[in-house]
């Protein structure tokens, strides 16, 4: 499939900032099932932006304003392609007793994703459910399904519920929230269990995103109308799976994935500073649509 996205954030202040000082995870990356075929970002007011490649290979775009100014606007526009992720079936059959002697042969090099993280801490209650979900004997295929089902029919999807610093086990006791909740949650589960798991923020075409001609041949698919998230499990032999637990489905050509981290923290869409007043409003706003 291909897609244009045009993701615009507006900041809107009380007063007038005199500097603001901002990096951005906006560009969807390039990986064996997407391509990046154009890419645009620019800021209102105007300035140089710089761009390298962080830690976890996400590009970043930062810059700073050094005039004063009102109001920031950043416009990420992007086309991309997006194919099926080839997965080594060998893998999914293996049993979990089998891929956590793995793990721990790699232990060091995956390290990040099997530890606790800032956003995600392990707790007794996620120890307990790793448990209970995942049997030394059980297939490691079906039982990352059957987590990624068990999230789906145990938590309801209300924005308002959770706040953008709310803990899993936050999340577990209110049985509601949004994908971001649904996305640590699942991590926190996989690395008490001992299986490497990572966060992952992208875009999503949503039910209100389609077009009308393809209401009937797709899923109907839940997601932010500003960005969504997912998680992405290593699999024996290298590869790391995606799945969607807010969705309940692997993710594939509709999903278009900008970075990776080990919780939200590592990948979020814009952060930074400003001096001088602070923020009256903040508006996002994405629109993806196949071309």
């Amino acid at each position: 499939m291909r897609f244009r996205i045009s993701h615009c954030t507006h900041y809107r202040y009380a007063g007038t900032a005199t500097e603001s000082f901002m990096e951005a995870r906006l560009t969807p990356a390039n990986h064996a099932a997407q391509r990046l075929n154009a890419r645009s970002f620019v800021t209102h007011p105007a300035c140089n932006i710089h761009s390298y490649t962080d830690y976890f290979g996400n590009q970043v775009e930062t810059f700073s304003i050094i005039q004063r100014h009102k109001e920031l606007i950043l416009e990420s526009s992007s086309e991309v392609d997006t194919c099926p992720l080839s997965i080594p079936e060998h893998a999914l059959g293996m049993s979990i007793s089998e891929a956590v002697q793995i793990y721990r042969s790699e232990k060091l090099r995956l390290f990040e994703f099997l530890m606790p993280s800032p956003a995600i801490v392990l707790s007794s209650e996620i120890h307990a459910l790793a448990n209970r979900l995942f049997k030394a004997r059980d297939p490691l295929g079906s039982a990352l399904l059957g987590l990624n089902s068990w999230i789906k029919e145990t938590f309801r999807y209300e924005p308002g519920v959770t706040r953008v610093d709310s803990t899993p086990l936050e999340f577990l006791k209110l049985k509601a929230g949004v994908c971001q909740d649904f996305a640590q949650l699942m991590i926190a589960i996989l690395r008490s269990a001992e299986i490497p798991a990572r966060y992952v923020t992208g875009y999503i075409e949503t039910e209100s995103e389609r077009k009308a001609s393809e209401a009937n041949r797709s899923p109907r698919l839940i997601g932010a109308s500003e960005s969504h998230a997912w998680v992405e499990a290593y699999l024996p032999g290298g590869c790391w799976w995606p799945l969607d637990p807010t969705n309940n489905c692997i993710v594939e050509e509709r999903h278009v994935r900008v970075a990776v981290g080990r919780d939200y923290l590592d990948c979020s869409p814009t952060r930074g500073v400003f001096k001088g007043t602070h923020t009256e409003d903040l508006r996002v706003g994405v629109v993806m649509r196949r071309m």
